[in-house]
């Protein structure tokens, strides 16, 4: 056959490398850190009050939660390269209804980026199961926030000032960078990973996942972490901005202060050393603990609004360490037979924060004003302290008699 005299390179597909997972983290970073300040703004310009954008942003939470549920059963039907093909497809759809940016183009544009961020995310994560070992996955979720920190240091304040200048501008942006990262998906070739399953295993669908996911207490705590440490961030990227426009502070202080915190995700391989020294429950519960109370005092300083924003900007340095390491308690648990079923469920926390935080705050203002979302994101936060107390001592560290890493 022709293609026994073909290069060897030409025929397999080289083994992924981790830094071939964090540049696909990276360029998604760069679509996704483009908006994540001006779409709450898109959407609060057009619906004019924080309760309307809670109801939108809840309503596409539901969507995404029902869509990433869905994308495991759809790997069975079509290969993972098509699956993560028709994420990114997703993003540019959804770059096309923003640009567009009229009746409810807008809604619908928030829908279809969602829905394309966890698609995206569950193949991922399939793919970072596949080839990464489990002693290597600190490492791997450290690569990937270093490799982003560019995209979220600079996009959302860069999102936010293209906004302001021509209202379809930071659409057409992120839609270049999806594009960039869809040929960049191809070319690296990635495939469809590794197929481990059982024998004659039937193929499964979401309830029955699910109810494996039910059964292992170690994968209920870890994705509980991944809801909390959200809606943290969603309160952060949502209700901040709108607090500083409420406050008088001007709409362009909750981009430049998502900015100016995501820088320290250059930091984040340095984090993952101290994890290490550490371990990953004292971290988890050293990050979730100062962050719940920082959220707590933000809220009751806010009758000094630069000060609310303070604390809340030194919550999110947690925020971000939580980025590093929460996710770890989670990955470290799940079988190799279950990798895309578990990703899909990992994938939830985001939809799940995306529906609890809007409902929620939607909630919280009939009763209090805006700095009370603030309240609750921070109990919520010092909830998962307390849980986080009860994982392994010696979760994350290595085991020197096998030199892998305590599961």
């Amino acid at each position: 056959m022709v293609t026994r005299y073909l290069p060897l390179a030409l025929t397999h597909s080289p083994t992924p490398r981790i830094e071939n997972f964090a540049l696909l983290a990276g360029l998604d970073a760069a679509v996704r850190g483009m908006l994540i300040s001006t779409m709450p703004l898109v959407v609060y310009d057009a619906l004019g009050d924080a309760q309307s954008t809670s109801i939108v942003f809840f309503i596409s939470g539901i969507v995404a939660l029902v869509w990433g549920l869905m994308v495991p059963w759809a790997t069975r039907l079509i290969p993972r390269r098509w699956a993560y093909t028709g994420g990114v497809v997703l993003y540019l759809i959804g770059m096309t209804l923003g640009a567009i940016g009229s009746g409810w183009s807008v809604p619908l544009a928030l829908m279809a980026n969602a829905m394309a961020t966890v698609t995206i995310f569950v193949c991922l994560n399939a793919y970072v199961l596949d080839y990464v070992d489990r002693a290597n996955l600190g490492r791997s979720q450290s690569t990937q926030m270093a490799y982003a920190a560019t995209a979220w240091t600079l996009g959302p304040m860069a999102g936010v000032s293209l906004y302001h200048y021509w209202a379809p501008a930071p659409f057409l942006v992120a839609g270049l960078f999806a594009a960039i990262l869809l040929v960049s998906f191809w070319v690296l070739r990635l495939g469809n990973g590794k197929q481990i399953t059982r024998a004659k295993r039937q193929a499964v669908n979401p309830v029955a996942y699910l109810g494996r996911f039910f059964s292992q207490p170690r994968l209920i705590a870890g994705w509980m972490f991944a809801v909390t440490r959200s809606c943290g961030w969603w309160v952060y990227v949502v209700y901040l901005p709108i607090f500083c426009i409420e406050a008088g502070l001007g709409d362009k202080v909750g981009g430049i202060a998502l900015s100016l915190t995501n820088a320290l995700l250059f930091a984040a391989p340095a984090l993952n050393r101290l994890v290490r020294r550490l371990s990953v429950r004292r971290s988890v519960r050293l990050a979730f603990g100062i962050c719940g109370a920082l959220f707590c005092a933000s809220a009751l300083s806010s009758f000094l609004p630069w000060a609310a924003v303070v604390m809340m900007m030194a919550a999110s340095l947690f925020l971000v360490a939580l980025d590093v390491v929460g996710g770890l308690p989670f990955l470290m648990s799940v079988k190799p037979s279950e990798r895309t079923e578990m990703s899909a469920v990992y994938s939830s926390f985001r939809d799940v924060s995306g529906i609890v935080t809007p409902g929620a705050a939607w909630l919280v203002l009939w009763i209090a004003p805006l700095p009370g979302v603030f309240l609750a994101a921070g109990l919520g936060l010092l909830a998962s302290w307390a849980v986080a107390g009860r994982l392994h001592p010696r979760l994350g560290t290595l085991r020197p008699s096998r030199g892998g890493a305590e599961a």
